[in-house]
């Protein structure tokens, strides 16, 4: 069998052309899968999950993505452990996307692997190049930020809403704007801060649970 040259060149990142890429491996199975999950009917969360793991190239045992949810192949879409995304959000997985474990996406967020040369004669030609798009472990990724070709979010670090990402993100920062840049680090009193509020959380709901016992 002949070897699928404009497949492998672009998962490789290298130029390639879409049209020329061989129908098995094209991207239409993913799209009509993705499509099929949108008019899935939303109470049956187990069904939906069912179909999106024979949508995406690997996920963990507990993930959710909230539909309507838009990819481009959805094989090149790798998910971690304990993954959430919400409704709306677009996959433009020409290339690789990778997810670690504990990441939050929020609503409309956008991930493109895809892009196309500088030079307009190039690029009208309809040559195009996709790279991978790395997301580390306990990332939360704002609602309507993007994502573009080749960045890497390293882990613990928090996307600001509407973010345009276009370079790598150092792990625990927060980051935004556009092009988005560091605002701050995430320390150490942020991590006492937000821990003794969840442990204030945790001992009134059991007050409150106790009470409610008690008066029954």
């Amino acid at each position: 069998m002949e070897k699928d040259f404009d497949y492998e060149q672009m998962l490789k990142g290298e130029l390639y052309l879409a049209r020329d890429i061989h129908p098995e491996n094209g991207s239409l199975k993913g799209k009509m899968l993705a499509q099929k999950i949108n008019q899935h009917p939303i109470e049956d969360r187990a069904g939906i999950v069912s179909l999106e793991k024979q949508l995406f190239g690997k996920t963990g045992e507990h993930f959710y993505v909230n539909p309507p949810l838009y990819v481009d192949y959805g094989r090149h879409i790798e998910i971690g452990e304990n993954f959430y995304a919400n409704m709306d959000c677009i996959f433009l997985d020409v290339n690789k996307i990778r997810f670690g474990d504990d990441v939050m996406v929020g609503p409309r967020a956008a991930f493109y692997t895809a892009g196309h040369p500088i030079d307009a004669e190039v690029r009208i030609s309809d040559l195009e190049f996709g790279l991978p798009i790395t997301v580390g472990n306990k990332v939360w990724i704002g609602g309507s930020a993007s994502i573009l070709p080749g960045v890497t979010i390293g882990e613990g670090a928090i996307i600001a809403s509407g973010a345009v990402v276009t370079k790598d993100v150092p792990p625990y920062t927060i980051v935004g704007g556009n092009p988005a840049r560091v605002i701050r680090e995430i320390t150490e009193a942020d991590r006492q801060k937000w821990q003794a509020q969840a442990a204030q959380y945790r001992q009134d709901k059991a007050a409150q649970h106790a009470a409610s016992k008690n008066a029954d």
